[in-house]
């Protein structure tokens, strides 16, 4: 059919001629016509066509017959063309008169237009005279007859206006499916089901573009869903609503955030569904109470998740700012949308708002979605990382904790072995712990565990490690020192030590400490091994009367 169209392009100028609703005699119906007509009974009967003036009155059901008159004169070399809009369940034959004959147009395309209409184009041969008639045998029902808009224009402007509609409807669609599809591909390799939302959101959101938009009933595969009719939008939309709700709770972390919301989200997803299953109701006349249940729950979801992101930002998600900002957009497109179509605006009316607003909302908003999403997932690494970071750190000296001072030891001592390096440990005990907290208060012995934190990582190198072994006792690791280089630094940790005042308990409190010292190139041990070397290496150094480096025997 598009090469029919092409070749009657050649010479084209552009020009496009409407039936002008000024004139009463450009747009006539044959009111109540009685079976079917012939050609000859058609034209006999021009005395009882009743003038139409925008709106086709409809007397009876069924077929119809709409007298059209040209306006002005359209030379054959314009490449002239009838166009019907009309309703794709609509069955509509062309006809120009010639004599007391009806000649048969034949249809050369059809262009997709939005709310499951399309406009159906007829070459006319030969020109178009001012006041030539043609001839409409129209079968349509209900919204069929208030879709039907017949004009008359050249093909390129029929086909160059199709092309300006459908490319932005045909990128974004692309756009909504390569993002999807990424989403997608993620969830397959992360399990991570907000990505899984993602994709089927987005989706549902393009396939609801493309059908609404008309575009999808002519693509290839999409086209199985022609005989859906309005259910081939109205489907995705409410699934894309029910998505849209479970995708809430997930990024904005509702559980655990507001739980009673988080449930309300729930009982909304639900109810999309339940609103989506309703379209089948429609065939029994229940279509209007669907349509205002739907669009009630429609505007009620968006409302709540305007506040609830709203709120979330506030409280200091960038992902809740980043959804706000994308729903926000396709809320407000989505609606002026809907509003238009419900009033029966033309779609030159809508035009913008059809084909460059709605579909780039769409594309802004996934895109701001996606960011919404890595936000969330950046926010979910960072706690990863500060309940790894939690578990490995003494909550009170901010030092490393038992377990993951040994795994440090293990995989240095690997290292510094297959290098050819010695260890060193230092194990430091604070003398007289218990006193202190006896005297002066376990808040004031935890004074003192803080204190020494200072005097002891004054003296340590960037590769060396300390951490909490439990109670008063502390551990060093000394990486790539032998004893002899390990002993000054022990000794110089003492002296800061014992240098230390807490104040702020009573009298002042001075510390002292007790150090052991072990070293791989004298003892040949590694790992824990070493570590319990040095901690009985202390307790020389306690009985030699504390405050002293004692090294461990060999």
């Amino acid at each position: 059919m598009r090469s029919i169209a092409a070749a009657l392009m050649s010479g084209c100028v552009g020009q496009a001629i409407a039936f002008s609703t000024a004139p009463a005699a450009e747009m006539a119906v044959l009111p109540d016509p009685a079976g079917a007509l012939s050609a000859s009974d058609v034209i006999r009967q021009g005395s009882r066509f009743v003038p139409a003036v925008g709106n086709l009155p409809v007397t009876a059901p069924g077929q119809q017959w709409v007298r059209l008159r040209a306006s002005r004169d359209l030379a054959a070399s314009d490449n002239p063309v009838l166009v019907v809009h009309k309703a794709r369940t609509s069955e509509v034959h062309a006809f120009l008169q010639h004599g007391s004959e009806l000649l048969p147009l034949r249809p050369a395309t059809e262009v997709p237009a939005f709310k499951g209409t399309h406009d159906q184009v007829f070459p006319l041969p030969g020109g178009v005279i001012a006041n030539a008639s043609l001839y409409l045998k129209v079968m349509a029902a209900g919204a069929g007859w208030s879709e039907l808009r017949p004009t008359i224009s050249t093909l390129s402007a029929v086909l160059a206006r199709h092309d300006r509609r459908s490319r932005p409807i045909a990128l974004a669609f692309g756009a909504l499916t390569a993002m999807a599809g990424s989403a997608l591909l993620i969830w397959l390799v992360l399990r991570d089901r907000l990505f899984g939302l993602y994709a089927a959101l987005f989706f549902l959101q393009g396939l609801y573009l493309v059908y609404l938009s008309g575009e999808g009933f002519d693509w290839p595969g999409l086209s199985l869903a022609s005989p859906l009719g309005s259910h081939a939008w109205n489907i995705p939309a409410g699934l894309s609503g029910a998505v849209t709700c479970l995708f809430v709770r997930d990024l904005l972390n509702l559980r655990n955030l507001w739980p009673r919301i988080h449930v309300i989200y729930g009982w909304l997803a639900a109810g999309f569904v339940l609103i989506t299953l309703a379209n089948a109701a429609k065939s029994i006349g229940l279509g209007p109470l669907v349509n205002a249940v739907g669009n009630g729950l429609f505007l009620s979801g968006t409302a709540l998740t305007i506040a609830v992101s709203l709120l979330a930002w506030r409280r200091g998600s960038r992902a809740a700012g980043w959804f706000l900002i994308a729903w926000f957009l396709l809320a407000a497109s989505t609606i002026a949308t809907t509003a238009l179509l419900l009033a029966h605006a033309s779609e030159d009316a809508g035009q913008a708002l059809y084909y460059f607003i709605l579909p780039g909302s769409m594309a802004l908003a996934a895109v701001l979605t996606a960011l919404g999403v890595a936000d969330h997932l950046r926010d979910q690494r960072l706690a990863l990382m500060e309940a790894r970071r939690n578990a490995q750190i003494d909550p009170l000296t901010g030092m490393l904790n038992r377990r993951s001072l040994i795994q440090h030891l293990d995989a240095a001592s690997v290292m510094a072995r297959a290098r050819g390096l010695p260890i060193s440990i230092l194990f430091i005990d604070l003398d007289h712990f218990k006193l202190i907290n006896d005297s002066f208060g376990h808040q004031a012995g935890d004074a003192c565990l803080r204190a020494i934190m200072e005097p002891i990582q004054a003296e340590l190198r960037q590769s060396d490690v300390v951490g909490r072994w439990g109670g008063e006792e502390f551990v060093v690791m000394l990486s790539g020192a032998d004893a002899a280089a390990a002993h000054p630094i022990a000794e110089r940790i003492r002296q800061r030590v014992q240098d230390t005042v807490v104040d702020g308990y009573g009298a002042p409190i001075r510390l002292t400490c007790s150090i052991g010292l072990a070293a791989s190139n004298e003892t040949g041990s590694w790992g824990e091994a070493l570590i319990a070397q040095a901690d009985a290496a202390v307790y020389s150094a306690k009985r030699a009367g504390r405050n002293q480096v004692a090294p461990s025997a060999t």
